[in-house]
């Protein structure tokens, strides 16, 4: 028999002495007048009245004492702990009742209230960490576009000085269109906008494309280039939101890999997924930094700040959840990262 039960036979028990005892009282005070004669029970009718009158009175008094420990007392503490947090407070918590019997529920209730702050203190921080990350990014191409358009105001300015502050302008300008563009993204994909569209596709023509769209820049680093792609591995996952993944862990790879470093790009298929792998041979990732990776905004080497905006595995991590894929990290500080993600083949998804 579980606990709701005892409690329901003791309250039971409970309610049945007390009426017990008013009805004995009652019967007894009645027919101890009605003992001595019969003509006694005028006189005993408004006493036994009088006398449940009283019982009923002390019985009102214990239950209003009972009422206001055992129901107003919580109630009121859990009102007044509820209106600081719909006030904005969401650092209170309403301390937990006595645990004596009749209060189990409202400790339930005060349980579930705490963990809502909790987590409404956590989506908060969350909120105001982005926003504040927001203007911050914002503002730094802001002010550098700024910066430059006020200096080819000069009519001084030399045909090569003019240049580069335009091609400076014009990069800050794409950073901000790519951080809006990833914020959008993002939110999209977190308030489910954006649904997977799965198709069969070669995956290992994509990752050969997506490699290809960053030629000049490992060029420009002289960056050894390995690949190992088997060929004609075909998964079901929507293709465009992939190649967002993709994009975003070669663009890291390169920009993470010192001039003269290796990129290398893997695709195999095992036991029914398809597995790939980016990695190179940059600054790594510290234990630090590998448990906040997937964070907004997170950056762990800030030399390389100026060149991203903190979103990119963001979004990554999100689209792998979405699409039903895996994703892991393997890095050592100083010798490089491998990311590797593991999806379903076509033959897998069929199965």
């Amino acid at each position: 028999m579980n606990r709701k039960r005892l409690a329901g036979l003791y309250k039971f028990l409970v309610f049945f002495l007390l009426i017990a005892f008013v009805v004995s009282c009652s019967f007894i005070l009645f027919l101890h007048f009605l003992h001595y004669s019969m003509e006694d029970i005028r006189a005993a009718a408004p006493i036994t009245f009088g006398n449940v009158l009283f019982i009923t009175l002390l019985f009102w008094i214990l239950d209003s004492i009972r009422t206001h420990f055992y129901q107003e007392k919580p109630i009121r503490r859990i009102t007044e702990g509820l209106a600081r947090i719909t006030k904005g407070d969401f650092k209170a918590r309403i301390e937990p009742l006595p645990q004596i019997s009749g209060m189990a529920e409202y400790n339930e209730i005060i349980r579930r209230i705490n963990t809502m702050a909790g987590e409404l203190a956590g989506v908060e921080t969350l909120r105001t960490d982005f926003v504040s990350n927001v203007s911050h990014e914002m503002k730094t191409p802001l002010a550098v576009m700024q910066n430059y358009a006020e200096l080819l105001q000069y009519p001084e300015l030399t045909e090569h000085d003019r240049m580069e502050y335009g091609a400076a302008v014009g990069e800050s300008a794409r950073r901000l269109s790519a951080l809006i563009t990833n914020i959008l993204k993002l939110n999209k994909l977190e308030n489910q906008k954006i649904y997977p569209e799965a198709a069969p596709y070669d995956l290992s023509e994509q990752l050969c494309t997506c490699i290809l769209d960053f030629e000049s820049e490992w060029e420009r680093k002289h960056l050894q280039l390995e690949t190992d792609l088997d060929e004609e591995i075909t998964v079901c996952a929507d293709a465009e939101l992939l190649s967002l993944v993709w994009h975003n862990l070669i663009s890291n790879a390169v920009k993470f890999t010192e001039d003269g470093g290796t990129l290398g790009v893997s695709l195999h298929a095992e036991n029914g997924w398809a597995i790939v792998a980016v990695s190179d041979t940059g600054c790594g990732i510290d234990s630090e930094t590998g448990r906040h990776i997937f964070d907004k905004f997170y950056q762990g080497d800030t030399s390389h700040a100026a060149k991203g905006n903190g979103l990119g595995l963001a979004l990554v991590k999100r689209i792998i959840d979405i699409t039903g894929a895996e994703i892991s990290v393997a890095s050592e500080l100083g010798k490089g990262s491998t990311f590797t993600v593991r999806l379903r083949t076509e033959a897998a998804n069929g199965t």
